[in-house]
């Protein structure tokens, strides 16, 4: 039995991510798209977009292009999409890492990505130069701001728009995000450009994000929740993100309280501070409309708690890496408890029986089997 979802289906354009989402950025000009937290420092989409052209013409000057992968060390900050497009918008591939990786983990990654550059941050520059002293394929470690051994991230910039680059977006890779699964050592996600506008496109109308929007970002954009969710369906449709580098409690709440944050993408662990901490009370939270929980189950009780709290809808997902992430995600208007809601646009499951494969009912344990765009 297949379970469709509820919604009508919709039509995927074929064109790269970056094509879809600048010709979006493009009509936003100086509203605020990035805001780092802990400082104010501030990127308008108009700069944002020619950071992005600037970074992509650099990389095509140097030769990088179609099929090259870039890696990513690196916390929230409001670079991270600056990098993250100009490496697609160029061609390239951008394989993102956790920045507490240990260089043991770094070198894994870049080995197996077969990665041409890496970037970092500062704190990170002694295990990112570690790490690619170990890996052949690396030919430069760059830095935003600066850090002794490191190039800084500003001479990637060339000063006029990139060449156009001939993408296939159902074939053509634009990120590869490390999963670690079950077994083994983390493995590559091999995710298309399609397969990203897919999942934007999917969330419209079900996970609305508009112009009017504050998300704060403090799940990290190297994990394909913050990726997707935060950075491209926030700036496909206008929103201003502010990043956390990480989180703490109190400073969360004081952005929220000072931006005026309107949503957010959290985790369990997170809900269950704003339930039980008593600095929640300290603060204005009233700006917050919706709260999406996503990566792990959230229990029913703990979200009606941090509803009732902050009076907004608290709501979760489900997805995998693997699927750009979201399969199935609550509405804003039906949201249910202890639910992950219905399918997004255009996905369809089967419950199978772990053993023979074959299709089970309404009622039946088994293994959940999923196809879609994303």
């Amino acid at each position: 039995m297949i379970f469709k979802s509820p919604y009508a289906d919709v039509d995927i354009p074929n064109v790269s991510l970056q094509h879809y989402i600048l010709s979006r950025m493009v009509n936003y000009g100086d509203k605020p798209a990035l805001i780092d937290g802990p400082s104010g420092r501030t990127l308008t989409y108009a700069q944002l977009v020619q950071m992005i052209n600037g970074l992509a013409n650099g990389l095509q000057a140097r030769g990088f292009g179609k099929g090259d992968v870039f890696a990513v060390l690196s916390p929230n900050i409001p670079e991270y999409p600056v990098l993250f497009h100009g490496v697609g918008l160029a061609g390239g591939i951008t394989t993102t890492m956790n920045p507490l990786y240990a260089v043991e983990e770094i070198v894994h990654q870049l080995e197996d990505s077969s990665a041409r550059y890496l970037i970092t941050v500062p704190p990170f520059v002694e295990n990112a130069l570690a790490a690619a002293e170990q890996v052949n394929s690396v030919e430069e470690v760059f830095v935003f701001g600066e850090a002794e051994g490191a190039t800084p991230v500003t001479a990637l910039f060339g000063q006029s728009a990139p060449e156009p680059v001939e993408i296939d977006p159902a074939e053509d890779l634009v990120v590869m995000p490390y999963s670690s699964g079950t077994t083994g050592l983390p493995k590559g996600v091999m995710l298309t450009h399609r397969n990203m506008v897919a999942n934007i496109v999917q969330l419209e109308g079900i996970e609305p994000v508009t112009d009017q929007d504050v998300i704060i970002a403090v799940l990290p954009m190297f994990h394909i929740y913050g990726m997707e969710l935060i950075i491209n369906v926030s700036l496909a449709n206008g929103a201003t993100i502010v990043t956390m580098p990480r989180f703490d409690m109190a400073q969360f709440l004081q952005l929220v309280q000072d931006h005026k944050v309107t949503k957010a993408h959290l985790v369990p662990p997170i809900l269950l501070g704003l339930a039980k901490h008593p600095v929640v009370d300290q603060f204005d939270t009233t700006s917050v409309r919706v709260i999406v929980s996503g990566a792990a189950p959230l229990d029913a009780a703990l979200g009606q708690a941090v509803a009732e709290r902050l009076g907004c809808i608290v709501k979760q997902g489900y997805g995998l890496t693997e699927t750009s992430p979201v399969l199935m995600v609550n509405p804003d208007d039906k949201p249910r408890d202890g639910t992950v809601g219905p399918a997004v646009r255009g996905t369809e499951f089967m419950i199978v029986d772990v053993d023979s494969g074959e299709p089970l009912g309404p009622g039946q344990r088994g293994e959940l089997w999923a196809r879609g765009p994303q």
